[in-house]
């Protein structure tokens, strides 16, 4: 099967079914999985456009197959191609073509198949670490590290300070808060390269579909761009001398200093003193342990020292963008890392175990003849047409017990304004269980409740024990006077229930108040 045009179809071919498991692909999942699997089918689509670019630019080759299909007028080579087919599929008797057994290794989900060894066969699940969760949080311990041991540093955060420095970078350049000598190490340097490596590798592998390469492409053009105008607040270039060096350079040490205060503090050390009396003597200068003994050209080291400000400044920029893109996984990283503060050892152990046990595979479809499982849809839909209240294991609790409590009957409060309360009591009832934990009553609780003492104030009437099971107002207005016909004046007394206060903020009731401020007393 060596024919051009036929490899040519063949490549059209798998393009074609390739564009369609892709569309297929994308059109149903939006997963992590999901786009590893399209970027796969991609790469391999380009490889196919690729091969088949170069069999069209093979054009003689082409032509003579052309012109040997054309120009035959006998039926040999009709003949030996036809046999040359038969052999080709007694030897390979399988319809099935190679594109397809591709599609489906690759479409295969561990989750929908019951023999595949997630943790062992999935290609996917290995690229992320447990803490990062299948790409649903970061993994940003060792950087963490990384800053706390930076050189200079006064505090060393914890790790939820941590991101939240890094949060902080949506509204400037990341750690902009840190001091030139921090930011203007080695250290520095290397950490914000381990940060920036991390976050790219996080990006490519939750985000395989984007073109990462072109995004840092063009955030690079955009910090050279501010870097040669001076734009990016906190990496300023050090200053440089009349020579073009930078820092201060001792002729009697040999040696460059970045700071004018390190410089002075040198000026007094014994080993200055020394070497600039051998100067003054005419002498030569002693040899200078942490250089060459004539001073560096002025293009050596500050060029050095530049190039590597500009690297972390490059570095720093470049995270600040990527952090920036991945706000909502930060957000969820601290919510995550605060959920696991907050439970037990024996929660953390339960949770591990929870998380590495494997997935039940999902109920095979019922084939044809076959009842389904009706144990779901049993749990899921409750007879219950009287309406009657559930108990403590989500069922509706017995008619009888419901009758027995008055659960259906209305009682209604004229005082609360004809507020309906439904039975007396409220009811937990464990039906395996030999007790019965019954709650305070439904409708006498609610004549302590602040709906019914509010309706006896609006009366003028006190809310006390003798008022209790009183629902209706004419009611209550006609105890009201019986009880005051019968001596209890201590419940209408308002100079008693009124409560006063006087400058020096001693409190009285009316009565008591009136009379002192008669006697002059208040």
């Amino acid at each position: 099967m060596d024919s051009i045009l036929e490899l040519q179809r063949q490549s059209h071919e798998d393009i074609e079914r390739f564009e369609q498991a892709l569309s297929g692909l994308l059109s149903q999942q939006a997963t992590v999985r999901a786009h590893h699997v399209a970027a796969d089918i991609l790469e391999r689509t380009h490889n196919r456009i690729h091969d088949l670019a170069n069999v069209y630019q093979n054009t003689a080759a082409r032509d003579k197959e052309i012109q040997l299909i054309a120009g035959s007028t006998d039926l040999d080579l009709f003949y030996s191609r036809l046999a040359a087919l038969k052999e080709h599929h007694i030897k390979y008797p399988t319809p099935a073509s190679g594109v397809q057994s591709e599609l489906d290794s690759l479409l295969r989900d561990p989750e929908q198949d019951p023999d595949f060894e997630f943790a062992d066969e999935d290609p996917i699940a290995l690229l992320f670490s447990g803490e990062e969760a299948y790409g649903k949080y970061l993994d940003l311990y060792a950087n963490h590290v990384a800053y706390s041991n930076l050189k200079g540093m006064s505090k060393r955060p914890g790790y939820l300070q941590y991101l939240d420095i890094l949060l902080a970078s949506q509204d400037s350049i990341l750690h902009q808060d840190l001091t030139k000598d921090v930011r203007h190490t080695k250290d520095y340097e290397t950490y914000i390269q381990a940060l920036h490596n991390y976050l790219v590798s996080f990006v490519r592998r939750t985000k395989p579909l984007e073109d990462i390469g072109a995004q840092e492409r063009d955030s690079l053009a955009e910090f050279v761009a501010k870097w040669e105008q001076k734009d990016i607040p906190g990496w300023d270039a050090p200053e440089a001398n009349s020579d073009g060096s930078t820092g201060i350079w001792c002729a009697a040490c040999q040696k460059h200093y970045s700071k004018q205060t390190v410089y002075d503090a040198h000026l007094t050390s014994k080993k200055h003193v020394k070497a600039a009396a051998k100067l003054e003597a005419g002498s030569q200068p002693a040899k200078n342990p942490n250089g060459s003994d004539a001073p560096q050209p002025a293009n050596l080291q500050p060029s050095a020292l530049q190039t590597r400000l500009r690297n972390a400044a490059q570095l720093t920029y470049l995270t600040t963008l990527l952090l920036r893109s991945l706000v909502s996984t930060l957000n969820d990283t601290k919510a995550n890392v605060e959920r696991r503060f907050s439970l037990t050892a024996r929660e953390r152990e339960q949770e591990l175990i929870e998380q590495a046990k494997p997935q039940a595979p999902p109920p095979k479809p019922a084939e044809d003849g076959e009842a389904e499982p009706e144990e779901d849809e049993e749990e899921e839909r409750i007879y219950n047409p009287l309406k009657l209240p559930l108990g403590w294991d989500g069922k509706p609790i017995p008619y009888w017990l419901y009758k027995l409590h008055g659960l259906g009957v209305e009682y209604r409060c004229e005082i609360c304004s004809d507020h309906v309360y439904m039975g007396r009591f409220v009811f937990h009832l464990p039906l395996f269980v030999c007790y019965v934990t019954i709650l305070r009553k439904n409708f006498d609780r609610h004549f302590q409740e602040s709906r019914h003492a509010f309706g006896m104030r609006a009366l003028g009437l006190p809310n006390t024990k003798h008022f209790h099971e009183i629902t209706s107002i004419k009611d209550a207005l006609t105890l009201a006077e019986k009880l005051k016909k019968e001596g209890k004046h201590e419940i209408f007394e308002q100079e008693t229930m009124e409560e006063l206060e006087d400058d020096e903020g001693n409190v009285y009731n009316r009565k008591t108040y009136e009379d002192l401020k008669k006697q002059g007393l208040i």
